[in-house]
């Protein structure tokens, strides 16, 4: 089992994703820089939260276009596992690897702080767990998910919604979302489920000390999958 963490410019959450893996998870992780192609041998890719590139243009408007990007698109054909978090999504939406898009937050506000999210599928390579409520911290200015009139429907009708923004006993409500986002969706995998994309963090909570040690059960999900 291999993992790697993209390294792209402006990104500030690459070392912590890799503390989760390498020294809480105990699995093989390497550093993948931008400018270079990842080997075939990688079982799983994360690309980790930041502001790739200064987040000029878009939010991952240009990591997109980044050498290894083509590398990351082809071990998805594969079947191997990616995981975007924060501006991990965002390069993910920009890529066409998910679909629809991220705009400023409804409040133009930038946003840090813990929050909890439902888990809608536990099917997934991402999501093989029971506890139904994560509590998980959010920092992101443009998290606010949006896709065009026909993409609600089609996300539902293929079950690739995974997480939603919610209260502690997990409603789905308007107050519940920070963000803005359409269905105050707050993860979505791709139809072959093997990608996904959120805005929450799970490598800062992955212990009981940061305050919630709930992302940790997203990583352990990745593992069993790898595992089996």
């Amino acid at each position: 089992m291999k993992l790697g963490v993209v390294v792209f410019p402006g990104s500030n959450c690459d070392t912590d994703c890799f503390y989760a893996l390498k020294e809480v998870m105990k699995v093989a992780v390497d550093y993948l820089w931008h400018g270079e192609q990842a080997r075939d041998d990688y079982d799983c890719i994360i690309l980790p939260g930041g502001f790739s590139y200064g987040d000029y243009l878009r939010t991952g408007a240009i990591a997109r276009f980044s050498p290894i990007m083509r590398s990351v698109a082809e071990l998805a054909r594969k079947g191997r596992l990616i995981l975007g978090i924060c501006n991990g999504f965002q390069i993910l939406l920009e890529a066409g690897l998910l679909p629809g898009a991220m705009v400023r937050n409804i409040s133009l506000q930038f946003i840090c702080k813990y929050v909890n999210i439902k888990v809608e599928q536990n099917h997934t390579p991402f999501s093989n767990f029971s506890k139904s409520v994560l509590r998980i911290p959010i920092a992101h200015g443009q998290g606010n998910y949006v896709i065009d009139a026909h993409g609600p429907a089609e996300l539902e009708e293929h079950q690739q919604i995974l997480f939603r923004y919610c209260t502690p006993e997990g409603a789905v409500t308007r107050e519940a979302n920070p963000n803005g986002s359409i269905g105050n969706i707050a993860g979505i995998v791709n139809r072959e489920r093997n990608i996904l994309g959120m805005m929450p963090h799970p490598e800062r909570c992955s212990e009981a000390q940061l305050g919630s040690a709930d992302g940790k059960l997203i990583f352990e999900s990745i593992i069993r999958y790898l595992s089996a």
